[in-house]
Formats: C-alpha cells, structure tokens, sequence
C-alpha cells in the first residue's frame, strides 16, 4: 500500500467514524530534552515542530479541530525564566509562521484569561486572530493560560452577570458560556508523555471523549502517530452512556 492510498484510507476512517475534533495534552518538552542532555528550551522549540507536523497530519486527514493545550494556568509556577520563554515563543511562533498558516487555511482562536498576558502578546494573539478568522481549513485552537476548572467559574458568572435564574440555567447555557461556545467537544484526546491524567483540561467538554495516552514525548510526535491515533479511535465503541 503506497502512502497515497495510506492517506485516503485514513480520510476515510475519519469521515466514517465522523472524527471531527482532536484535543491534545502536549506533555514531555522538558522529558524529552532532559534524556537527551538538552536544555527545556530545545524540548519546547521541538514541541513547536510537532505541533505544526500534526496540523498539517489534521489537514490531510481531514480533522476539522485541533484544540492543543500550550499554557495551563498552573504553568505561572514554574521559573520565571523557563515562564518567560514560553511566552516569547509563542510570540515568535505567530510572528514566524502566521503568513503560512494562514496561507495553508488554518483558523486560529485561543481559550483561556488572555488579559493576564501583557498587552505585547495579546496585540499579537489578536492579529493571528483577526488575520485567519475567515479561513476554512484546519480549526486550530490553542489553549493558553486555560484551565477548565477557571473556565467553568468564568462561564458561572458571565450566566449571572446575565441575570439568568437558577431554573433557565441548563447544560446548554453552561455550553453557550464556556470559551469552547463556537466549536464542538472533543471526539478524542490525545495525551503523550504517559501520564495518565487530564491535568485541569477541557473537564466539561471531555465527558464523553475517547481517551487515549501515549508514551513518546510530545517532539516526538508525527504523522504516523496521529494516523495510530485514528486507527485506535476507530477501535472504540463510543456508547454515550447507553
């Protein structure tokens, strides 16, 4: 089978298996530099390199969202040094490579309290927002300084701030106030590096996702292992409950 035929075979999985949203844990940058005697900067420059690989996996297979998780709010207690190098690369990774995302149809968003970024990054977070907005290709959503447990109480008062009575407020009210209110949840979460947590992310949307852990580090990701990743999703028996 050449990897013509691997590809549509794998489109096709996706579109039978109606496989229309991945979110991602992107966890060992640092794991991975550390077995290789690197500095944690190089294992998130790698991370970098992964996560463009997978959106352009996404675009061929056909994945309609790609939701990764960059920057928890519980990040700010890591070094400051190791914190200000996060933010620079993300904002020389817009900078860099916007005009080719951009080209390549990809529609950028993010979830999370952007207002605690200072007033540099969000500038550009918004122009990449601004920029891709009519795009339709691959819904790439990244979320920074997110935490769902802060998104949940963010969504809990903007339904107050609403006036909104106890007995109106339903399951789609919540929805319609959480910053994922325009995308549909997860159908399946990946989470490399092997831990088997989900670490504060998308509780809500993740009820009933598929789960799947993987063991390679997050720059060691690629094509094949988003290709693996389907071909397990097509395994699962997705029961909602019933």
């Amino acid at each position: 089978m050449d990897t013509l035929e691997k590809k549509l075979t794998i489109s096709e999985i996706v579109k039978q298996t109606n496989l229309q949203h991945i979110a991602i844990i992107m966890d060992g940058n640092r794991r991975w530099a550390k077995e290789r005697n690197l500095p944690s900067a190089m294992g998130h420059k790698k991370g970098v390199d992964a996560l463009k690989t997978t959106l352009r996996a996404c675009k061929d297979f056909g994945i309609k969202y790609l939701t990764v998780y960059a920057f928890s709010t519980e990040n700010w207690n890591r070094k400051k040094e190791e914190v200000d190098f996060l933010m620079e690369l993300l904002a020389l990774t817009l900078t860099n490579e916007l005009a080719e995302m951009h080209s390549e149809g990809v529609k950028i968003s993010f979830i999370g309290d952007i207002s605690k970024l200072s007033t540099k990054l969000q500038k550009i977070l918004a122009n990449s927002v601004e920029t891709t907005k009519n795009n339709t290709g691959v819904n790439l959503q990244i979320a920074f300084n997110y935490g769902a447990r802060d998104e949940i109480l963010h969504a809990v008062k903007s339904i107050v701030s609403k006036g909104i009575t106890a007995e109106n407020i339903t399951e789609q009210t919540i929805c319609e106030n959480l910053y994922t209110k325009e995308i549909p949840d997860p159908d399946l979460l990946i989470r490399t590096g092997g831990e088997m947590r989900v670490s504060n992310y998308l509780l809500w949307q993740i009820a009933y996702s598929e789960i799947l852990v993987v063991k390679e580090f997050w720059p060691e990701f690629n094509k094949k292992s988003l290709e693996g990743a389907v071909l397990e999703f097509q395994r699962r028996q997705r029961r909602f409950g019933a």
